[in-house]
């Protein structure tokens, strides 16, 4: 009886155990903003490591060392495919941390560096043995991205889209009533965002929105982006201008 029960709890053991190691990690999917290497920003402790700006490295504060990822322009459709250089601490308002080099490379906007960014993992295997380094040259390419985006609109590939230069709205949140709306409005002006960046707007039936913005350069942007952090507001979404 004893040597059933042990071997009862033994092949439960076993299954436990065998269910853990097929467990596979999501890949990680996001867009928004780059934050491209400055010396001033590691001197002010705004990150925590530096990145050589000769070289094509990225950094994430998420995603581990030789994380490959796929990075899209998605202006121009330039993307670079390179691993995780270095995990480091930086702002959430940002989603990599890219050296001047890779953001030449891709083509980024001074004023607004958006960008698309995808894992390239198949299994957690995947990772350890079939990630490769790819030369400079290959690096770039013309291919549209595959993405999965939190910013409405901003994947357009037509004439218009490419020749206007975009411009964003920080999405505060939504609201049943109007009334509830123009309370947190009123909030934000009096203490966190001067007057004339806010906007509510009926989207329907019991839906109104309160955004900030319209942005067309990144740091005022970053700046309300954080106030409204103090105030409580995290992970906020960014979305294109409609």
């Amino acid at each position: 009886m004893k040597f059933s029960i042990i071997i009862f709890f033994f092949l439960l053991a076993s299954c436990a155990g065998t269910n853990t190691s097929k467990k596979l990690t999501d890949p990680y999917i996001s867009s928004g903003f780059a934050l491209v290497f400055n010396e001033n920003d590691f001197k002010n402790k705004i990150i925590s490591r530096k990145l050589d700006n000769s070289k094509l490295q990225i950094g994430h504060s998420k995603l581990k060392r030789n994380s490959l990822l796929k990075i899209t322009n998605p202006a121009n459709n330039k993307s670079i495919e390179l691993k995780v250089s270095k995990k480091l601490n930086y702002p959430n308002f940002f989603k990599i941390i890219l050296s001047e080099k890779v953001a030449d490379k891709l083509g980024l906007d001074e004023d607004i560096p958006f960008v698309d960014i995808e894992q390239r993992v198949v299994n957690e295997s995947f990772v350890a043995k079939k990630a490769v380094t790819f030369s400079e040259e290959q690096r770039v390419s013309n291919k549209a991205p595959v993405t999965k985006v939190k910013i409405h609109n901003i994947s357009k590939k037509n004439e218009s889209y490419k020749n206007k230069k975009p411009n964003y709205k920080i999405m505060i949140g939504e609201f049943y009533s109007e009334n509830s709306a123009l309370n947190l409005k009123e909030t934000l002006e009096n203490k966190y965002i001067e007057k004339g960046f806010l906007e509510i707007r009926n989207r329907g039936k019991n839906k109104f929105t309160l955004t900030a913005g319209p942005y067309t350069s990144i740091n005022t942007l970053k700046n309300h982006y954080f106030e409204l952090n103090k105030y409580g507001f995290d992970d906020l979404d960014i979305i294109q201008n409609d």
